[in-house]
């Protein structure tokens, strides 16, 4: 068995992507996290995992969840809401964010063909320093729990962490996380027909013809 865990956050406004603020107004922001975790739930669902999970902090689950079991997030920080993932899941599992709605089964194709007996665990560098997908093939919460997040030299440290236990970590290739408006745009034109692609879109029409009038 192979299970994929999405870990999201109910999508409201002032509550999630608030550094896309500004220019983004919060709704903004909101649709088009709505439309980035959309998207992902969709390829993840096409995809060939034995189970598929959604890692949820919110209490409205989105309709494109059909199909996952949903397991709520505990409290506290993100390197202990991972690591309690990662303590619930049993077996070979990998976790990705909700915050890149460009993922492809190439992206994961190395996960699903090429987990070998000498593999124990994967990780998808992000351009900014962090992690887009962590996997492990015996998951284990303390090699995530005090590893700081969020932070350029997260995907290092988390590297280095599962390096330490003895594990060996294949890498999955590296890829832009949504943190930041030229994010956002560098995203969209990677997926311009995506969920995503469109509601970027639609704002940032908003914002070119403000520019224009101002």
């Amino acid at each position: 068995m192979l299970t994929i865990v999405v870990i999201a956050k109910e999508c409201i406004p002032g509550k999630v992507k608030t550094r896309l603020h500004p220019p983004l107004s919060y709704e903004e922001a909101a649709d088009v996290a709505s439309a980035s975790l959309a998207d992902t739930l969709e390829t993840v669902r096409a995809l060939p995992f034995t189970r598929l999970v959604l890692a949820f902090d919110g209490e409205n689950v989105p309709a494109e969840a059909h199909g996952f079991e949903v397991l709520p997030q505990i409290a506290g920080t993100l390197d202990q809401r991972l690591a309690a993932i990662f303590d619930t899941i049993e077996g070979p599992m990998v976790l990705i964010g909700m915050d890149t709605p460009q993922v492809s089964r190439a992206s994961l194709e190395s996960v699903l063909t090429g987990w070998r007996a000498d593999v124990d665990a994967w990780m998808g560098p992000a351009s900014d320093g962090g992690f887009w997908a962590l996997g492990m093939r015996d998951p284990d919460g303390s090699l995530i729990r005090g590893v700081p997040m969020s932070r350029d030299d997260t995907g290092k440290l988390q590297l280095e962490r599962l390096h330490s236990a003895g594990l060996t970590v294949r890498l999955l290739p590296t890829i832009n996380d949504i943190d930041t408006i030229d994010d956002a745009l560098e995203v969209s034109e990677l997926v311009p027909t995506s969920r995503f692609g469109r509601a970027f879109r639609a704002v940032s029409r908003r914002l070119v013809a403000e520019h224009a009038t101002s």
